[in-house]
């Protein structure tokens, strides 16, 4: 599978990491950047080349982005149609109720195609746990989840006029 990453200054360093290992993992890595360290370039470039290309592929392709929280970065990417970005900082526990992994629900329920990484709030072996869960596993295919995201993508029809 190919997995395509973008980040800005705040996530430079975990992206770097991570294309290592997602290529570790046997898959074809694409780097839209940032390639060297700026604090004052701007999410929005380097997300927008990912996210549009997962948007023109989105069964085929994913992507991994990076910011300081994530949030900007997911923002950008779901602008563009087709795209099911989901922000990960970190698995929350909530006393005395079970919680689902989010990594995995986002992509069971989801079939999210975008993971957006909060650089500032995850280790390095936190950040490769998140990827190596979210990349292995799949879309459960339910009818409710497919009705639902069959929904998103009419709402994005809609919108754009598309």
């Amino acid at each position: 599978m190919k997995i395509l990453f973008a980040t800005d200054h705040a996530g430079f360093e975990l992206k770097e990491k991570l294309v290592v290992y997602v290529k570790e993992l046997g898959h074809e890595v694409e780097d839209h950047g940032a390639f060297e360290y700026d604090e004052n370039d701007d999410y929005p470039d380097s997300i927008s080349k990912a996210a549009s290309e997962v948007s023109e592929n989105p069964d085929e392709l994913k992507a991994i982005i990076l910011g300081g929280s994530g949030q900007g970065e997911a923002i950008v990417a779901n602008r563009y149609p087709n795209v099911r970005a989901v922000v990960f900082n970190g698995q929350c526990e909530v006393p005395s109720e079970k919680v689902p992994n989010e990594i995995v629900i986002s992509r069971e329920h989801n079939n999210a195609n975008v993971l957006s990484l909060g650089a500032r709030f995850l280790t390095e072996e936190n950040a490769k746990e998140a990827v190596k869960i979210w990349l292995e596993t799949k879309f459960s295919g339910e009818e409710r989840h497919v009705r639902r995201i069959t929904k998103i993508a009419e709402i994005t029809k809609k919108i754009y006029d598309i």
